[in-house]
C-alpha cells in the first residue's frame, strides 16, 4: 500500500464530502449552509489540487482539471458569500444564498468526476 495514494485518495474524497455537506439543503435558506463548511471545502480542495500536481499521465491531467474547476467554483461561492454578508446592504438574501449554493453544486459535480476517475484508476490498476 502506498501512503502517497492513501493521502491522495483521502483528500479527494474529503473534498467531495465536505462540498456535499455544504451543498445539501434548501437552496435559498442560508441557515442550512454553514460558512465554515464552505471554508473547509475550499481549503481541502486546494490541498487536493496541490497533490494532483506532478502526475504527468492523461488521467492525472483530467484529475487536475477537475480540481481546478472545483477550486474556481468554490472560491467564487466564497466571494459571493463574503460580498453578501460583509459588503451588500441587503445581506444574505435567498437569492445570494442560491447563488452560493449553485456555485458549490458546480464544484460538487467536478468533485464527483474526480472521485469517479479515482475509482476507475484504482480498479484498472495492475499489480506487477
Amino acid at each position: 500500500m502506498s501512503l502517497e495514494k492513501v493521502i491522495f485518495g483521502f483528500f479527494v474524497l474529503l473534498a467531495a464530502t465536505l462540498n456535499f455537506g455544504f451543498f445539501i439543503g434548501d437552496i435559498s435558506n442560508a441557515e442550512l449552509h454553514n460558512e465554515y463548511e464552505l471554508f473547509a471545502a475550499v481549503v481541502v480542495n486546494l490541498i487536493a489540487t496541490v497533490l494532483k500536481f506532478g502526475d504527468r499521465t492523461q488521467i492525472g491531467a483530467v484529475h487536475l482539471a477537475t480540481s481546478l474547476v472545483a477550486d474556481l467554483q468554490l472560491i467564487a461561492a466564497t466571494l459571493t458569500w463574503v460580498y453578501a454578508t460583509q459588503i451588500s446592504a441587503a445581506g444574505m438574501t435567498p437569492e445570494a444564498t442560491a447563488s452560493v449554493v449553485s456555485l458549490s453544486g458546480g464544484a460538487l459535480l467536478a468533485n464527483l468526476v474526480s472521485v469517479a476517475l479515482l475509482v476507475i484508476e484504482t480498479t484498472t490498476f495492475q499489480r506487477r
